[in-house]
């Protein structure tokens, strides 16, 4: 059994289903790509578990509260660990989390983009520990962002092979 998805279990998590695509819009890219030993992590943002785009949408410190935008940080992590159990069949396979780029959709005078990727950062230290789950990180405010979303997030995490799921 996998040791996360028991994580994951036990803090009564469950994983979002794919991004539902607003209606003529194509993304010609990968959620995640695998190169090598490493998972490259396409930007996404905050989804309800049927892959809806969550809300409150637009930008924090103006129409979407600081405490909205870490809830908004956290379901992002749960839409990237979604896509990572996609393509890896296991999130066991991560061995570490190197490094994750928050962007924050913020108003004019908003300063607080640490805080508000901390959303993302507790979650991933809740789920895989903080040897694991420890990671690099930017936190950045941004005039827009894609479909008016608070928060996107994108990252990077090493794997042990898919043939040695154990790490021996």
């Amino acid at each position: 059994m996998s040791k996360i998805a028991d994580r994951l279990r036990a803090l009564q998590i469950e994983l979002p289903a794919p991004l539902q695509l607003p209606p003529g819009v194509v993304l010609p890219f990968p959620w995640v790509r695998i190169v090598g030993s490493r998972a490259l992590i396409s930007g996404h943002g905050p989804t309800n578990a049927d892959g809806t785009l969550a809300t409150p949408l637009g930008k924090v410190g103006l129409e979407v509260s600081e405490q909205q935008a870490y809830h908004a940080a956290r379901l992002t992590g749960l839409s990237i660990l979604g896509s990572l159990q996609r393509q890896l069949g296991n999130l066991d396979r991560i061995t570490a989390w190197t490094r994750v780029f928050g962007m924050v959709n913020s108003a004019p005078g908003f300063r607080r983009q640490p805080d508000v990727i901390n959303g993302f950062t507790d979650l991933i230290i809740d789920v895989f520990g903080a040897e694991v789950g420890a990671h690099a990180r930017s936190a950045v405010g941004l005039a827009e962002l894609p479909f008016n979303i608070p928060v996107e997030i994108e990252g990077e995490v090493e794997l042990r092979g898919a043939d040695n799921e154990s790490g021996a």
